[in-house]
């Protein structure tokens, strides 16, 4: 489903990777935060992804009220406190989204799928 935002101009649609590569760009800007994370189905195990592929870790459902839901599967610093990373990743991305999109953010639900020591 595809973010609508109706205006005096017309309708603007907003595709749902463009919220989500928006969203994993404002989530790594936060302190703590290493990368997004994909689980890979073979072996189970979280993987850092890198550059462009940061949206993969990020999951955007539109709801039937034009709201967004945000799914974020991150990889954090070791040695920070993993309630205060999210915390902070929740409000920066709801301001900078809704910001953005004009659209309002409904939850964003954190899921840490990994810890990574940071040189």
């Amino acid at each position: 489903m595809r973010g609508n935002i109706n205006n005096e101009n017309g309708n603007i649609v907003i595709e749902d990777d463009v919220v989500a590569q928006y969203a994993g760009y404002a989530a790594l800007d936060c302190f703590g935060i290493v990368g997004m994370a994909t689980i890979s189905m073979r072996d189970g195990l979280a993987k850092l992804l890198k550059g462009d592929s940061v949206k993969k870790g990020v999951n955007v459902v539109v709801t039937e009220e034009n709201e967004l839901i945000i799914d974020f599967h991150i990889i954090v610093a070791y040695g920070v406190s993993i309630r205060v990373v999210a915390n902070n990743l929740i409000n920066t991305v709801q301001y900078q989204v809704e910001d953005y999109t004009g659209m309002k953010v409904k939850a964003i639900n954190v899921y840490v799928e990994g810890v990574r020591v940071i040189d």
